[in-house]
């Protein structure tokens, strides 16, 4: 399978060489890197090249990396079932730019980037209908980035008095805690695994 991936590496590498930053087949999976710009013409070509016949888009979905200049990766899945392969396609995206859409190519990708759109912030250009998919209209910041607290801004309760429903300022019930526990098990009368962290 690793040779059949291989190959299938090198002929994207060779036949969209502008497009194509590098390959990697590492555990039986194939990886390409792209640039974000290229990312249209590029999957046009998974889906109608004879060799690729991609034709099925299995998920899309985003990294963050705060630290880098190009703080988001984007992520694509591809299904070949003609030639019984799978493909990630990465392109890197900083935070003040827009990636392309694909929803021309594979119109499946509408909902995937709109939830990625609303998760991460990333904008879509040329996206038919770029909204909101998973959180509230009016809600602030996107909670698949690091930097989004983990209990959010705001919270929001139906309320029986004036029937309807309301927004409040999260409100913590006590301090935060910071554990900072090497193994779980810390305090066990006995050794187990994963206690060897502990020296």
């Amino acid at each position: 399978m690793s040779d059949k991936l291989q190959a299938l590496a090198d002929h994207l590498a060779a036949k969209r060489a502008g497009d194509v930053i590098s390959t990697e087949v590492v555990h039986g999976e194939l990886t390409v890197t792209v640039k974000a710009a290229a990312i249209v013409g590029f999957v046009q070509f998974l889906r109608d090249d004879a060799e690729c016949r991609f034709t099925t888009l299995v998920d899309i979905t985003a990294i963050d990396w705060p630290e880098r200049v190009a703080r988001f990766d984007m992520v694509w899945h591809f299904l070949s079932m003609w030639k019984n392969q799978r493909i990630r396609v990465k392109a890197a995206v900083a935070e003040d730019e827009m990636c392309p859409s694909i929803v021309e190519v594979y119109p499946a990708s509408n909902w995937y980037e709109r939830e990625v759109f609303d998760m991460f912030g990333i904008l879509f250009s040329g996206h038919p209908d770029l909204r909101r998919l998973l959180t509230d209209y009016g809600f602030r910041g996107h909670p698949l980035r690091k930097d989004f607290p983990t209990t959010g801004y705001i919270e929001l309760r139906y309320d029986e008095v004036q029937k309807r429903v309301v927004y409040e300022p999260v409100k913590l019930a006590q301090e935060y805690r910071q554990f900072d526990f090497l193994s779980p098990w810390e305090g066990a009368q006995s050794v187990l695994p994963g206690d060897e962290k502990r020296s």
